[in-house]
C-alpha cells in the first residue's frame, strides 16, 4: 500500500471519528440520564454492544495507518513531527477510553449512577478535544502535501 494510501485512510477514519466523538459528547451521552432508573442498564448495555461495531473498524485503522505513518516513510512535504503528534494524540486517546471511559460505561452497564454519568460525560471531553486536534492536524498535513511545489528561482 502506498504511503498517500495510508494517508487518506488515516484521514479518513479519523475524521469520522471527529464527527462521531462529538455526536457522543453533545447529543448521545448527555441523554444517558434521559432513559429512566428502569431501563438505564439495558441502555447502557445495548450502548456498549452496538457502539463497539461503529467504533471499532475506523479505530484499528485509525491505529494502523497512525503507526504507519508515524514508523514509515514519510509523504513529501509533510514533516515528520506532523505524524508523531498525531500518533502521541492517538496514544492519549487510547489511554483516556480505557482508563476513563470504559470503567464509567462498566459501571453504568450494573446499575445508573448520576456521579459516573457526570464523569463520563466530562472526561470525554479529553477524547473529543484531541480527536478535533488530530483531525486539524491532518488537514494540515493534507494542504501541505496538496500546495503546489515551490522551485527555486533559476
Amino acid at each position: 500500500m502506498s504511503i498517500q494510501a495510508i494517508f487518506v485512510a488515516n484521514l479518513a477514519a479519523t475524521l469520522f471519528m471527529v464527527g462521531l466523538i462529538w455526536t457522543i459528547q453533545i447529543v448521545h451521552y448527555p441523554m444517558f440520564d434521559r432513559v429512566g432508573l428502569e431501563g438505564s442498564v439495558r441502555y447502557a448495555q445495548d450502548h456498549n454492544r452496538l457502539i463497539t461495531w461503529v467504533v471499532g473498524p475506523p479505530m484499528l485503522i485509525e491505529m494502523g495507518t497512525t503507526i504507519a505513518l508515524a514508523f514509515g516513510e514519510d509523504l513529501p512535504r509533510v514533516p515528520a513531527i506532523v505524524w508523531w503528534v498525531g500518533f502521541v494524540a492517538l496514544i492519549l486517546i487510547w489511554t483516556s477510553t480505557w482508563l476513563l471511559q470504559v470503567p464509567c460505561h462498566e459501571k453504568l452497564c450494573t446499575q445508573f449512577d448520576s456521579a459516573v454519568h457526570q464523569r463520563l460525560v466530562k472526561t470525554n471531553w479529553i477524547r473529543t478535544i484531541l480527536w478535533s486536534f488530530r483531525g486539524t492536524l491532518l488537514c494540515y498535513a493534507l494542504y501541505l502535501n496538496l500546495m503546489p511545489m515551490r522551485l527555486p528561482p533559476p
